[in-house]
């Protein structure tokens, strides 16, 4: 029943509205009926019998059809005039310079830059594909109604492609009000802005074509245009065409000289400027400018720029240029291609059709493949390069004249004065690998790098202090990728210099010699007394391995001394201990008695902590004291097991037999350990806290729009905001939690708010994944 009611309506709107339009004649508007979304249909409940209501009482009006059977529903439908058509009668529109005053709605407007009267001109015959049949969005009618309303009222009327006409009257009375001001409120609604612009647009590209414009009213033009570009440049929208029109009405006047007050960026917003002045320069065989590659490579459509790029954007141009120049000296030669400039300008207005820009008859090497790959593979290695000096500044309470953030920067674009406190680290640094073997506090190290030590070293602290020890020429100990293990920020480091700098690639021998050092200075620090004898068994299962090259060993020695200064324990061992076959673990248990006793004694603490390893060996505890009664005998007969504490035993002389069988259980072991110990991994300390889930911390909204934003690293700010709303969030105060919550986690944010659009660092995600 309900079907055929909406039937009948359609029937009836179409016989009383459509069929009553074709029997108007001379009508000088014609109006296009357009049903608006369900969302603005009215429904309601009416007693009265079947009805059709039409209010034709404004032509601006809506006009409404109500159908009632018992229940109503009501249509609006939009009388809006009809794009395809002009006014062929009316008083003709005018150009209104500044300074001429009209009068419209009660109002007096003396900026001038519009269009006013009731019909556009004709299109000039050579010029009339640009128009849109001769309509004009920007046209002020002073015929039409207007109500006097401030400028920062808006309606529904205002939608993406605002037109004065369609304007409500308060809408346009709002529009009128903002024309008699000076047009300098960035809070005015970009809609009005937009109508504006229009007008400014079909000014400059196509009258200024068809007719004899001045330079100096075009150059005033351009001033307009850039002017508001300025006023409304949060806007990304109107920041994007405003800043096209500049482009396009540079490349119409070559020779005029327009004053310009936001440089080259504001003629670059899609890249026909730069398209231009490439393909003159190849078609002229001039070689890419270092300038001409950067804009190429930062706006190429293929190619995206990462964080450490964009967050140090000054940084990576210089970076780019001078290594660019470096490589290919005054340019990249390109050779001219067969494919043909177009220059195509996206009009902002919807009265213009797209507009060709006239050029030359030029290649358009842009298309080209092979020079921009070039340039894109060093723009990566820049990238990479400017990572450290990129983390340390997303780091809160950083700045880019912080000493460690200088020291950060690649060497090619650091300044005299950062070069002094380079020089002065690597004097302190020197100092410390001559008078203390390389061993210093962590603390000491943040605070000759200029920074505040952290309150917890994460992986990104840790990545930092690498990549600022190798920037000096030096590696330090431990190293996470090597060694497994990480410093703590009240403990201790090690110092030692880098060699050739290449970084080393962990063997199966290297990592089992790790495991192995850890195992015996756990059994050397069982006293908490370090003896040269225990030193020397440990120092030269390094120096006595002829697996290892000369980066190896300098690695694994620092490691040893950060691990003779750390307290050592079994924390992730045991499961991979657990592993081994009897016979195996018997010769690790071999192995740290023969540590222990290599000073000639054995005390009741060290039986105790031998004890406690056999134990976790899964070895019989009962056993021991036969395998110590055996290396005692074995190794030197004054060696004494002690099950009380006796007086300090006088000076120990390491016996070479004795140190021979050292070496010989050290190998054996070694080689046991190759078997099993070869993966990277690293180890929690013991006593650590277990990591907890990716998102702890954030509340379950927060958790899933995180999850969500995490999919792509590029968000605009209309769809951020939208997935901001499924979850009942708003976006500023969204982005701040979780960034708190990133900065709790890894001391660095995860999101970056960069004007329109919202950028997820990857990197530091996985870094967060990994916590």
């Amino acid at each position: 029943m309900e079907l055929w009611i909406f039937i009948a309506a359609i029937y009836l709107i179409y016989l009383l509205f459509f069929k009553k339009k074709k029997h108007k004649s001379g009508n000088s508007n014609s109006y296009k009926a357009e049903k608006e979304s369900p969302r603005t249909w009215k429904t309601g409940n009416k007693n009265s019998g079947n009805n059709v209501v039409n209010d034709d009482s404004d032509d601006d009006a809506l006009a409404t059809f109500t159908l009632t059977t018992g229940r109503t529903v009501e249509y609006r439908i939009s009388a809006t005039p009809r794009q395809a058509s002009s006014k062929k009668s009316g008083v003709l529109a005018q150009w209104i310079l500044p300074g001429n005053e009209i009068s419209v709605g009660g109002l007096v407007i003396a900026g001038g830059f519009l269009y006013f009267g009731q019909r556009m001109n004709p299109p000039g015959q050579s010029l009339s594909g640009n128009y849109n049949d001769g309509s004009e969005a920007s046209l002020i009618d002073a015929t039409l109604k207007t109500q006097h309303v401030s400028y920062d009222y808006e309606d529904g009327s205002l939608g993406y492609w605002p037109q004065y006409c369609s304007l409500t009257p308060e809408s346009r009375g709002a529009y009128l009000s903002w024309l008699a001001s000076d047009r300098c409120d960035a809070s005015c609604p970009v809609g009005y802005v937009f109508i504006y612009l229009y007008g400014l647009e079909r000014r400059a590209l196509v009258d200024s074509r068809d007719e004899n414009i001045s330079d100096a009213e075009f150059s005033s033009l351009f001033s307009e245009v850039e002017r508001l570009r300025s006023v409304f440049f949060e806007n990304r929208s109107f920041r994007h065409y405003s800043s096209q029109l500049l482009e396009a009405m540079s490349i119409l006047r070559p020779e005029t000289e327009l004053p310009t007050a936001s440089g080259n960026e504001a003629r670059l917003s899609n890249g026909m400027m730069f398209k231009l002045s490439l393909a003159q320069a190849v078609e002229a065989g001039i070689p890419v400018s270092a300038d001409v590659a950067l804009t190429w490579v930062t706006h190429h459509a293929e190619y995206a720029i990462r964080t450490p790029a964009r967050r140090c954007a000054r940084e990576f141009a210089m970076l780019f240029k001078r290594r660019y120049t470096l490589k290919f000296g005054d340019g990249m030669v390109v050779k001219p291609n067969k494919t043909r400039l177009r220059l195509d300008y996206a009009p902002a207005s919807p009265s213009l059709r797209g507009v060709r820009l006239p050029v030359a008859d030029l290649p358009d090497p842009s298309s080209l493949k092979g020079p921009i790959q070039k340039i894109v593979t060093l723009a990566e290695v820049c990238t990479e390069d400017l990572d450290a000096y990129s983390r340390y500044l997303g780091r809160k309470d950083t700045s880019e004249n912080d000493t460690a953030a200088i020291m950060l920067l690649p060497a090619e674009i650091i300044n005299e004065s950062a070069g002094k406190v380079l020089s002065a680290f690597r004097n302190w640094a020197d100092g410390v690998i001559a008078g203390q073997a390389g061993l210093t506090s962590v603390a000491d190290f943040w605070e000759h790098m200029g920074a505040g030590i952290p309150a917890k070293l994460n992986k990104k602290e840790i990545d930092l202090m690498q990549a600022f020890a190798a920037k000096m020429g030096y590696r330090m100990a431990p190293d996470p990728f090597y060694h497994h293990v990480k410093s703590e920020v009240g403990g201790v480091l090690v110092l030692y210099a880098a060699g050739d700098g290449h970084r080393i690639s962990p063997t199966p021998a290297f990592t089992s010699a790790v495991m192995m050092l850890r195992l015996g200075a756990i059994v050397a620090m069982i006293d908490n007394n370090i003896e040269q004898s225990e030193r020397t068994v440990l120092e030269n299962a390094i120096d006595h391995n002829r697996d290892f090259n000369e980066d190896e060993r300098r690695s694994l020695h620092a490691y040893l001394s950060w691990q003779l200064h750390t307290p050592a324990n079994m924390t992730g061992m045991k499961n991979r201990l657990a592993l081994l076959n009897p016979a195996e673990k018997a010769a690790v248990g071999q192995f740290i008695v023969s540590v222990a006793s290599s000073d000639g004694r054995i005390e009741a603490a060290e039986i105790k902590q031998l004890e406690k390893i056999y134990s976790g060996l899964g070895l019989d505890p009962a056993t021991l004291s036969g395998i110590i009664h055996q290396h005692s005998t074995n190794e030197q007969p004054s060696a004494q097991v002690f099950t009380h504490k006796t007086p300090a035993p006088q000076e120990f002389t390491l016996d070479a037999r004795v140190l021979a069988r050292h070496e010989s259980a050290t190998d054996d072991v070694r080689k046991l350990l190759s078997t099993i110990f070869t993966e990277d991994e690293l180890e929690p300390r013991e006593g650590a806290t277990p990591p907890e889930p990716q998102t702890a911390g954030l509340d379950l909204a927060h958790s899933q729009l995180y999850e969500k934003l995490r999919e792509k690293e590029q968000w605009s700010r209309k769809e951020a905001t939208d997935l901001c709303g499924q979850f009942g969030l708003m976006l500023g105060g969204a982005l701040e939690v979780i960034n708190d919550w990133s900065f709790a986690m890894v001391d660095a944010p995860v999101l970056d708010d960069a004007e329109d659009d919202i950028w997820v660092d990857l990197e530091i995600a996985e870094e967060l994944e990994e916590v």
